[in-house]
C-alpha cells in the first residue's frame, strides 16, 4: 500500500500525543495515512507490550489509519544503529509516504530524539539506489517534525478543532498509560504520564490560539516554505 503520510513514533501513543489529531484530518480529507512504532514500549511503568499493541490497534482505528507497524526495536535502547536504519528505511521502501511526520530533534526521552535521527537517517537512506536493501529506492518528498513535546517555535499549525475530541478519545485508548487502577499510579519515580494528556490538551489550545483557533498541532520544517499567494495568507498579524 502506498501512503500519502507516515507519522514515525518511538512508543505507542506517541503519534497520538504529538500529530494524532493531524492524522485524523488527513484521512479525513481522503489521504491513505499510517503509523509506524519503533518500540512496543516495554520498558515502560505500565501495562505490557501485549496490553499496548492492543490499544495501539484501537487507537488507529479511531484515528482511521489505513496501517499500523512496529518494528519492535528496544524500548529505550533505541540508536541509530545499521540495523535499525535498514528496518525502517525498508518500510519507507515499502509503504512510499509522500510525507512523513517525525518527532522533534530535542527533548526529555533519548529515545524521542533519538527516533528524530533515526527516521530522518531512514528516510535518505532508503533513497539510496545502490544501498544494500530489498525494494524499489524511494525518498519522501517532505519531513515534518512534530513540536509538541520540545515545544520549539513552529513553522507552522494544523487546526484540529474538529478532530480534537476523537484525538483525545485514541489517547484515552491507552487505559494502561493513562487511566490506571487508582494503586498504580503511585510512584516513587516522577512519571509525567500521570499530566501527559491534560498537558497535550493545554498545549493544543496554546497553538490554536496562536493560529486564530481553538485547538491545534503544530509543527518544524528545516526548509523554508514557500507562499504563491501573500495576499490571502491566513492568520492575523495585528
Amino acid at each position: 500500500m502506498k501512503l500519502d503520510l507516515l507519522a514515525i513514533g518511538p512508543h505507542p501513543d506517541d503519534v497520538e500525543l504529538t500529530s494524532g489529531g493531524t492524522l485524523l484530518k488527513m484521512a479525513q480529507a481522503g489521504y491513505r495515512t499510517g503509523i509506524l512504532d519503533l518500540t512496543q514500549g516495554e520498558t515502560g511503568s505500565r501495562g505490557t507490550p501485549e496490553t499496548r499493541l492492543r490499544e495501539s490497534d484501537r487507537a488507529a482505528k479511531i484515528l482511521k489509519v489505513k496501517i499500523r507497524r512496529n518494528l519492535a526495536l528496544p524500548d529505550a535502547r533505541l540508536e541509530t544503529h545499521e540495523e535499525y536504519k535498514k528496518a525502517v528505511a525498508a518500510i519507507i521502501r515499502e509503504l512510499r509516504p509522500r510525507t512523513v511526520i517525525l518527532p522533534y530533534w530535542d527533548g526529555r526521552h533519548p529515545d524521542h530524539y533519538t527516533a528524530s535521527k533515526l527516521g530522518y537517517e531512514a528516510c535518505f537512506l532508503a533513497g539510496l539506489r545502490n544501498y544494500p536493501l530489498e525494494g524499489e529506492a524511494f525518498r519522501p518528498f517532505k519531513i515534518l517534525y512534530a513540536a509538541a513535546y520540545a515545544d520549539p517555535r513552529p513553522t507552522f499549525a494544523v487546526d484540529i478543532t474538529a478532530q480534537y475530541a476523537t484525538r483525545r478519545r485514541a489517547i484515552l485508548a491507552y487505559a494502561s498509560q493513562f487511566r490506571p487502577p487508582r494503586g498504580q499510579r503511585r510512584s516513587k519515580v516522577y512519571l509525567p504520564l500521570d499530566e501527559l494528556e491534560e498537558r497535550m490538551s493545554v498545549q493544543a489550545r496554546y497553538y490554536g490560539r496562536m493560529i486564530g483557533v481553538k485547538y491545534a498541532e503544530a509543527f518544524v520544517l528545516k526548509e523554508i516554505m514557500a507562499v504563491d499567494d501573500v495576499v490571502e495568507l491566513p492568520v492575523r498579524s495585528v
